[in-house]
């Protein structure tokens, strides 16, 4: 049943998300042609929309309009997309797939993906600054910052920058732990926290959503590193092993295979624990968390 309730709630997200960015980037007729279809080659038809569906489903838990959660949430997606691009350019991860098909450096060039990103990063910001997320100013300003924060130094790019550091220096379990919280961490943490945001819950009471979305965040993670290590390329879509062949420490290497799941499946769990004061409200939520460690892509 669970997982019932999981595969529509993942499939109706999808389908908003899609036809969200669809109305949201339009082709012109113009020199600018190229870059638009860019974006919408790495933001429209691929992906799980973990992040848009953390932020609709606490929106909808406190009785936010779910049109509005899923304007923001594509905004949480924007930033995540825009980050993938760049992380698979050459002076990054290099990597050629991504989502099952070229990455968008290879299927256009690399000057387009850099702008494609940084359009996609400008469009976030775009979107929440709207009214049709919010009709008051004190709530936009609310998500923006939170998103802002989520993906600069203090997050994902900060996450990202350890992660490049991670080829020279080795990092301990809390080093690891750090660099996760950021880079991968961050944006689940502002998914959570802008659907609180939007549903008006007052910052005193969100304390076990950030708890379950700082468990989930690390579960994430540790289910990469599985997968990094034990998956299918051509299910995952992308080159896999990548990080053991560069010599990063990650949860695998550093736990073994049979301690970092163990570790994925308690804090799922964990996480699950801090919704407790929730019922069938949030059994999305809790859906969620177990499949996050036990997804196969």
């Amino acid at each position: 049943m669970a997982d019932d309730v999981l595969g529509r709630g993942l499939q109706r997200i999808q389908r908003e998300v899609d036809a969200c960015f669809d109305q949201l980037l339009p082709i012109p007729a113009d020199a600018r042609a190229p870059l638009i279809e860019a974006m919408r080659y790495a933001a429209i038809d691929g992906g799980k929309r973990v992040r848009p569906m953390l932020l609709v489903t606490v929106a909808e838990m406190y009785g936010a309009s779910r049109d509005a959660a899923v304007r923001a949430g594509c905004a949480i997606e924007a930033i995540h997309v825009y980050s993938l691009i760049h992380d698979d350019l050459p002076c990054m991860d290099d990597d050629d797939m991504r989502r099952g098909k070229p990455t968008l450096h290879r299927h256009y060039d690399e000057a387009t993906a850099v702008l494609a990103g940084d359009s996609l990063h400008a469009l976030a910001f775009e979107i929440l600054g709207g009214d049709l997320v919010s009709a008051d100013p004190f709530i936009r300003i609310e998500l923006v910052r939170a998103l802002a924060t989520a993906s600069g130094h203090d997050g994902m790019a900060g996450g990202q920058m350890m992660d490049l550091a991670a080829e020279k220096q080795k990092f301990d379990l809390p080093g690891v732990t750090r660099l996760q919280q950021l880079k991968t961490g961050a944006l689940l943490g502002a998914a959570v926290e802008m659907g609180a945001i939007l549903a008006k819950v007052p910052e005193e009471s969100r304390g076990h959503l950030r708890n379950y979305a700082r468990d989930i965040g690390v579960a994430f993670q540790i289910a990469d590193d599985l997968l990094d290590e034990e998956g299918d390329e051509e299910l995952a879509g992308k080159a896999l092993r990548k990080d053991a062949d560069a010599g990063k420490a990650t949860f695998v290497s550093l736990m073994g295979v049979d301690g970092a799941r163990a570790q994925a499946h308690a804090l799922s769990e964990q996480a699950i624990g801090h919704l407790s004061g929730h019922g069938e409200e949030a059994d999305l939520l809790r859906a969620l968390a177990h499949f996050i460690v036990e997804r196969d892509r």
